[in-house]
């Protein structure tokens, strides 16, 4: 299921759903850990003797963000109950402090007590076992411990704070949770509870005939009871509507910061681009890593998740927030590069969000010969997007000190791994991590990191580091025009594979990934080599439905939903249907011609979630969000691909 409604601050992020469950809770870093790991923490309401987890059918849902805003905006009204919530969430943007607004709004012609019920089903650390929740009489707060993670709940409405509690066993013999507890509208006011555990608190409003009240709810994450004491008093302190206020405020001074001229691009392309913005800022990490993704739901697939940093997704997500003006928010992905680059000099497959290596699964052997389990394309993007930080920053402090650190032994691996006899890259795994190869989209990002080399040893005065660099550079630029371009076909290949006994299999299989060519600068995108790429791109990969976009690559089989390849090459993918969008820009000469990207973007907007929210890949027949929401790549890409057409508006003013 996606996750519709994200908000967090670098330090700690939480995921909803479409009915409104908190379903992730990460801390202290973004995607590590996971406190409520996809179970279901739930708001419901009892008025006059019914109660409703708003869940429920019954309950019709609207979800969405304040404009250009990191807080939500969510109505859910109940016609039989005669009542409408107005919700707000929000992360404070420096702390670890979650707030939430509900009014409510009593459309019966009476008077009515309204109680609000809030259940908390957190797994601290990640694990069901060993945590307490408690409540505490001295501050009237529940929060939930174990070890190094305090979490403290908190609320008040004009009658009070939290009116009634519990604690108590959940998923244990027989034991469902608090939140069976609240169903009849009264909770049991059990102190403690210890193991796996939940708690539920409640809060009640007195409504006159047609009134609407407010109350606020907050919780509070530190390391220690103090920690989480001391921010529970500064919530009090500051009022709780106001704080919310102001992170409203802060997001969106934050998104408006660039004063940019949008030029002909539709109201909903510009608000898409601008949520896209603010969702992309949630997924990077205070210390460096950019994650992939955060929707938990991913683990029913695969027993693992996207939460991890892939230096390729971050090199691209960072270089285009830079063009965006963001260079501050993603200069620590570069020192998080930095200190994750092996001795060697290359970037492993992915990494956690604290630093340390992430799962993978290319191995170091196969079929008795050692290899290096890369995908070389990470380490060389990296450098890429480093150079479109300085052009976009200017921040040569920055660049000086990961020069030696980062760009240089980097840069020394990518000259060195280097199949001598065709002069192109080493095999190594492709930028969809499925097969090992030799690939034009690799060998592209290895031209690009390279050149990023040799501009930075040229900046820095390193001449004999410069010729090094860029000669490299131009050795791959050959060698793939050479190797990988086939003029018997007339376009760019996948790539080529080098069998036990030395030949040489080329692998036509058209792919999207080919928009690298331009993208990365190794031809202009006006070449006919690249022209007759492209074509074949647009002509084989276009998904024949309704929906329309463009696939990843023939026959793609990732979370496939037709065999009709024919018809549908593959799911179409956010990313990929923007790269064709980018190449018709690139190539575009007058502004009727860029008519056509432009309709690619409004497809991108109907093709969004209600709140703006963008997945990886789409169901062909439906339109349907597939595999995890929101992807950072599929938001950064929308982001660039604006950025493109009003460069390129510009120019042909």
């Amino acid at each position: 299921m996606p996750r519709p409604l994200v908000v967090g601050n670098g330090r700690l992020l939480i995921n909803f759903d479409d009915r409104l469950h908190m379903r992730d809770f990460y801390y202290p870093y973004v995607g590590q850990l996971n406190h409520v790991g996809g179970h279901f923490s739930k708001l419901g309401v009892w008025v006059q003797g019914r109660f409703s987890w708003v869940d429920e059918d019954g309950w019709d849902r609207k979800l969405g963000y304040g404009r250009q805003s990191l807080v939500t905006d969510v109505h859910a009204h109940h016609e039989h109950l005669g009542l409408s919530l107005y919700i707000e969430d929000g992360v404070h943007q420096r702390d670890p402090i979650y707030l939430k607004k509900v009014r409510v709004r009593n459309h019966s012609n009476e008077a009515r007590e309204v109680r609000l019920f809030f259940n908390h089903d957190f797994s601290l650390n990640e694990t069901e076992v060993g945590d307490t929740a408690v409540f505490d009489p001295m501050l009237r707060t529940v929060y939930h411990y174990k070890r190094n993670v305090y979490i403290m709940i908190n609320g008040s409405t004009r009658e009070g704070g939290i009116d009634q509690f519990s604690t108590g066993i959940k998923r244990f013999n027989y034991a469902e949770g608090t939140w069976r507890d609240a169903e009849d509208g009264l909770l049991s006011g059990n102190p403690i509870a210890q193991g796996s555990v939940d708690s539920t608190v409640s809060f009640r409003l007195m409504l006159q005939p047609l009134e609407e009240k407010t109350m606020s709810y907050w919780m509070c994450v530190g390391e220690s009871y103090e920690a989480v004491k001391a921010l529970n008093q500064y919530v009090l302190d500051s009022d709780p509507e106001r704080l919310l206020s102001r992170v409203a405020v802060y997001w969106q001074r934050w998104v408006n910061k660039e004063q940019r001229d949008f030029a002909d691009l539709p109201a909903d392309v510009v608000d898409l681009y601008k949520t896209s913005l603010l969702l992309v800022r949630t997924q990077i990490d205070q210390n460096g890593a950019i994650l992939a993704a955060n929707d938990s739901d991913i683990l029913q697939y695969n027993r693992d998740h996207y939460s991890y940093m892939w230096p390729r997704d971050g090199a691209l997500i960072a270089s285009a927030m830079a063009q965006a003006g963001y260079t501050g928010v993603v200069a620590p992905f570069f020192r998080f590069c930095a200190e994750a680059l092996n001795k060697e000099g290359y970037l492993l497959h992915k990494y956690n969000p604290d630093g340390s290596v992430g799962s993978s699964w290319h191995p170091y052997i196969v079929d008795g010969e050692v290899q290096l389990p890369i995908q070389e394309d990470e380490t060389a993007l990296v450098l890429h997007a480093l150079w479109e930080q300085y052009k976009s920053g200017k921040q040569i402090e920055d660049c000086q000190a990961l020069y030696p650190t980062l760009v240089r032994p980097a840069a020394r691996f990518l000259l060195e791994y280097v199949q001598t006899d065709l002069q192109l890259p080493k095999p190594s795994y492709d930028l969809w991590e499925e097969r090992r190869g030799i690939f034009t989209f690799t060998s592209a990002a290895v031209f690009a990191g390279l050149k990023a080399a040799a501009r930075f040893a040229q900046l820095f005065g390193d001449d004999r580091r410069y010729k090094r660099y860029d000669e490299g550079a131009e050795r791959i630029r050959s060698a793939m025009l050479k190797h990988l371009y086939d003029p018997e076909i007339g376009r760019f290949l996948r790539g080529i594979y080098i069998r036990p006994n030395g030949k040489i299999e080329k692998d036509f299989t058209v792919e999207s990934s080919l928009f690298a060519l331009f993208a990365l600068d190794v031809l202009p995108a006006d070449d006919p080599r690249v022209n007759s790429t492209m074509e074949a791109v647009k002509r084989s990969l276009r998904v024949d439905t309704e929906v329309g976009g463009f696939a990843r690559y023939q026959g793609d089989y990732y979370f496939r939903k037709s065999h009709d390849t024919a018809k549908v090459p593959g799911n179409p993918w956010i990313i990929c249907t923007l790269w064709v969008a980018d190449w018709e820009i690139a190539t575009a000469k007058s502004r009727e011609e860029l008519e056509e990207p432009k309709r690619r973007l409004s497809w991108v907007v109907r093709h969004a979630l209600q709140s703006g929210v963008l997945s990886e890949q789409l169901d062909p027949y439906t339109g349907a969000p597939v595999s995890v929401a929101p992807l950072t790549w599929s938001h950064a890409t929308y982001v660039a691909t604006v950025l493109r057409y009003l460069e390129k508006v510009k120019e042909l003013r």
